[in-house]
């Protein structure tokens, strides 16, 4: 089921609160494999590339079977550039060869929890439904919309009107599950942007996704990979 697609995996060196974040080990294998081996076995993609300006994460990533054409320029190593603009190197590099690609997706390093279904359901929607963009989300687990401010340690509610509402009367809320992007390349360098006002999502829930942005993220989000293998293996 090969597309004209291409994985874009960004990897850049130099992380500060987890040192060495995107190779770290992680139940057994670093913590980048798995977003190479989805990529792979999911068959979606004619190239799966690592964008990076770090020798030893570009050894990983061959390693384990993904592409290092080239290294990440310094402008787009630095604290402040964007994945947007990650993605657009990447893909201005292959117009220079002239190999275009109709769709592209960005896969984070740290995504173990990704899995080719969610990549192919993804997918499935971004053509389908011929949206710019797709990618996973997870509902809050409370209802933002009873959220609270906090000023100079007196707290006042975002939204007074909503105190005395149900939970269950109010709408639900998502946030980015931080795993991956699809997206129409044409649709996104006109844009710009990941999100448009014609991005679609899939829903997954709180335990297959895990921001990690610190030692205790890291090890949550082991205790939930272990415990789905768990499930998985006593099924």
């Amino acid at each position: 089921m090969q597309s004209n697609s291409i994985a874009i995996i960004p990897a850049r060196g130099g992380s500060k609160r987890i040192p060495k974040k995107n190779i770290k080990d992680f139940c057994g294998k670093p913590i980048i494999a798995y977003s190479i081996e989805a990529a792979l076995t999911s068959k979606l993609f004619e190239e799966v590339i690592i964008s990076t300006d770090d020798n030893v994460i570009a050894e990983v990533a061959l390693k384990y079977g993904a592409k290092v054409p080239f290294k990440r320029s310094e402008k787009n190593a630095d604290d402040y550039a964007t994945t947007f603009d990650v993605l657009k190197e990447v893909l201005m590099e292959y117009k220079k060869i002239h190999q275009n690609f109709k769709y592209g997706c960005c896969i984070y390093p740290t995504a173990p929890f990704i899995n080719t279904a969610l990549l192919h359901e993804a997918f499935k929607k971004l053509t389908i439904q011929n949206f710019d963009t797709v990618f996973p989300v997870v509902q809050y687990a409370y209802p933002m919309w009873r959220s609270f401010k906090l000023e100079d340690d007196k707290i006042t509610m975002w939204w007074p009107e909503n105190l005395n509402k149900r939970s269950q009367d109010l709408e639900p809320s998502y946030h980015d599950a931080g795993q991956f992007y699809w997206f129409n390349i044409e649709k996104i360098l006109q844009t710009e942007s990941l999100y448009t006002q014609n991005s679609g999502a899939i829903v997954i829930d709180d335990f297959h996704a895990q921001d990690i942005d610190t030692l205790q993220d890291w090890q949550m989000a082991e205790l939930k990979y272990k415990y789905l293998q768990q499930l998985h293996n006593n099924a």
